[in-house]
């Protein structure tokens, strides 16, 4: 008789649990407590064959954050979706997170935020974690890792003025294929990935009743070439217009650089990697770091690109003169940069910018010092500022997901996942881009860079601009930020608050007021 009632309460309590997880397509599957459905086997036993990956169930929980002073109740919503294939079969299922604030009664007028990182392999939990998510993992004012880890409200995220959708393409995060028969080239490569998850995203907002509201795309890193590319995939294909795209740390996205120009346009970062590590001379470093830019920037585009250009025929002495400079904007020795025939490598110039103090600097951040095996060499032995990052996300995202969104699996997260090989060829996302601007009055552009990125540098992300808009007409609707840090510039307490602000006034702009028609 006990182990009868016992049966019975336990059926109810899983009934009930389910119930409360089953998407809002009431067709779709439900997920088991542990965030994954199960198949009984014949004998009921539960073995590891039995476990399957559940593509559409999800969890709900409510909360509230405090953001600028005001209390914002929010829903989350956490689980998986699928993506759909040309037959309407589910080929895999995407994990995402979606907050939206539940005391506004008029969704057509709330903006939808949909957020993804980069990699191309790495999940959305950079910027959900540590930029405009309701939580905020445990870090110090600069960005470093702190014990105990894990995570607090966000008093900036940008939940007061618009819901946030974080997403996780396939094998990031928990998101994976539902069969290992599903070829990878559905997913793994520049387009593949913007026809698929343009897909994802339109069930997404037909599924949460979001086609009237005004959408904003947001990416980091790999995840600005993703956008970009979506900003057009999504109005051709899906007929669905974007009003914001928000590109931070931007990659080249697919903007032809020849070796020439990458040389000259990479300085800028070396002088302000040279000025936070105080290696510039006295004149320079007693100024401001927004007041020695300009002038680098200046000799790289009039100066220093003409004599790279000229190569081993340019005048001895012109090329000493230009090695002088190279030298006193960079702080590395007028020795080292003729040795490397005016052109330095980035990977040697983190290499070899604090090599005397047996340092080396960061990729991504360099701010952040590393200690090799030995200071000779011509590059680093690992990025600095990586293992930093992996050492404070990874323990405070997995916590986070299972004990205050309450999902709960046995899978891996993965904060790196296997993408590879990833086709990147007919990149034409900057392209794709000044298209859907030019299609869609409605659609603007924030460019948000640190200083001291190495890997997608701030005057690039200018380069980016200039070429995407040669005619000039489209420059009224883009608009660049900078930050004094890297990567991921909002690890920073001060530029936290100061770019979710820039999100916040770019997305007030640039939602239309009522019957604003989008013309020219």
């Amino acid at each position: 008789m006990q182990k009868i009632l016992l049966t019975f309460l336990l059926t109810g309590a899983i009934v009930g649990l389910q119930a409360q997880q089953r998407n809002a397509n009431p067709s779709a599957p439900v997920a088991s407590p542990t965030g994954v459905a199960t198949a009984p086997s014949k004998d009921s036993k539960p073995s590891p064959a039995d476990i399957v990956f559940n593509p559409d169930a999800n969890v709900v929980t409510e909360n509230e954050v405090t953001v600028k002073g005001q209390r914002v109740p929010y829903r989350a919503t956490t689980g998986t979706m699928p993506v759909f294939d040309e037959e309407g079969k589910a080929i895999a299922g995407l994990f995402y997170m979606y907050y939206e604030r539940t005391d506004v009664k008029d969704r057509a007028t709330r903006p939808l935020v949909i957020s993804f990182n980069g990699g191309p392999g790495t999940a959305s939990v950079w910027m959900h974690m540590a930029y405009t998510g309701p939580y905020l993992l445990n870090i110090d004012d600069e960005g470093y890792p702190l014990q105990p880890y894990g995570y607090k409200k966000n008093p900036h995220s940008i939940l007061d003025v618009a819901d946030i959708v974080f997403i996780d393409p396939v094998n990031t995060g928990y998101s994976r294929p539902t069969s290992k028969e599903v070829p990878t080239s559905k997913f793994f490569g520049v387009n593949a990935d913007i026809k698929y998850l343009a897909e994802w995203i339109r069930v997404f907002v037909g599924r949460n009743n979001r086609w009237e509201s005004p959408k904003y795309l947001i990416g980091e890193s790999y995840g600005t070439t993703r956008v970009s590319g979506l900003a057009l995939e999504l109005q051709n294909a899906q007929w669905m217009y974007i009003n914001g795209v928000i590109l931070v740390s931007p990659t080249t996205l697919g903007i032809e650089r020849d070796a020439i120009s990458e040389a000259a346009l990479r300085l800028p970062y070396y002088a302000a990697t040279a000025w936070y590590h105080k290696k510039l001379p006295a004149d320079l470093q007693q100024k401001d770091l927004t007041a020695v830019l300009p002038e680098v920037e200046q000799f790289a585009v009039n100066e220093f690109l003409p004599a790279l250009g000229m190569g081993g025929f340019i005048d001895p002495a012109k090329r000493k003169a230009i090695a002088a400079k190279v030298a006193r904007y960079s702080g590395v020795s007028e020795k080292s940069v003729l040795q490397n025939n005016l052109s330095m490598t980035p990977a040697y110039f983190w290499k070899e910018l604090l090599r005397e103090e047996g340092f080396t600097v960061g990729r991504l951040d360099s701010r952040y010092k590393g200690i090799d095996r030995k200071d000779a060499g011509e590059r680093t032995d690992y990025n600095a500022e990586l293992d930093s990052w992996e050492h404070s996300f990874t323990p405070a995202i997995n916590s986070y997901l299972r004990n205050v969104l309450n999902y709960k699996t046995d899978l891996k997260y993965y904060i790196f996942g296997p993408t590879n090989p990833w086709d990147r060829s007919n990149d034409q996302t900057g392209e794709n881009l000044r298209q859907a601007m030019a299609q869609n009055p409605y659609l603007h552009v924030l460019v948000q860079s640190g200083y001291y990125d190495g890997a997608c540098d701030y005057f690039n992300a200018q380069y980016n601009m200039w070429q995407m808009d040669p005619g000039g007409k489209l420059k009224s609707r883009m608009d660049w930020k900078g930050y004094r840090s890297g990567h991921m510039m909002y690890l920073r307490k001060e530029d936290l608050e100061k770019s979710n602000e820039d999100l916040r006034e770019f997305i007030k702009k640039t939602t239309p007021k009522p019957n604003q028609p989008a013309k020219y």
